[in-house]
């Protein structure tokens, strides 16, 4: 037999009903031979390991890697160290951004509770103060009088509510 791949011969011994059965290979094609016809003793042909020619690069690569110095440890070691850092500073600001969400919408909680009970407070005031009742204290019982048409002075506020006396009203 030639070591040709294209006429390999490849024998497989099985039983089939207390025949033999040969498969054999010649290139792509192959087909089986059964019966009385096959020898008993059929060789069986195996494919012995092929070798396979590696490229001298990829040979120098290879035992390149199988190889580790010093500085390439030492170089591995601290770009682990420094992704280390750097992922447990990122876990750590995720962790602080997480607190200071919870006490904003806390605080928001606490304004929302204290702005519903200053609304609260302010129409309770509101509805308690009778303005009728103030009105008839002042003129009766403090002798307050309305202002006659001289006593009253129109001032000019220049965009705000507070205005300040610098001299006498004429």
């Amino acid at each position: 037999m030639s070591n040709n791949n294209y006429l390999s011969r490849t024998y497989n011994r099985t039983y089939n009903r207390g025949d033999y059965r040969v498969k054999i290979t010649t290139g792509r094609n192959s087909y089986y031979v059964e019966g009385n016809a096959v020898r008993e003793n059929a060789p069986d042909y195996e494919r012995g390991p092929q070798i396979k020619k590696i490229n001298p690069a990829a040979k120098r690569n290879r035992e390149k890697a199988k190889r580790m110095d010093l500085g390439y440890i030492l170089f591995l070691t601290i770009a682990v160290c420094i992704t280390a850092i750097t992922l447990l500073g990122y876990i750590k600001l995720q962790s602080e951004l997480t607190v200071s969400s919870k006490r904003v919408a806390s605080l928001e909680r606490e304004l929302n509770n204290l702005r519903l009970s200053n609304d609260e407070s302010l129409a309770r005031i509101n509805a308690s103060v009778n303005l009728e009742e103030i009105k008839q204290v002042a003129v009766e019982e403090l002798g307050m009088t309305y202002a006659k048409e001289g006593q009253v002075v129109i001032v000019s506020s220049e965009g705000s509510d507070y205005v300040r006396q610098i001299r006498e009203l004429k």
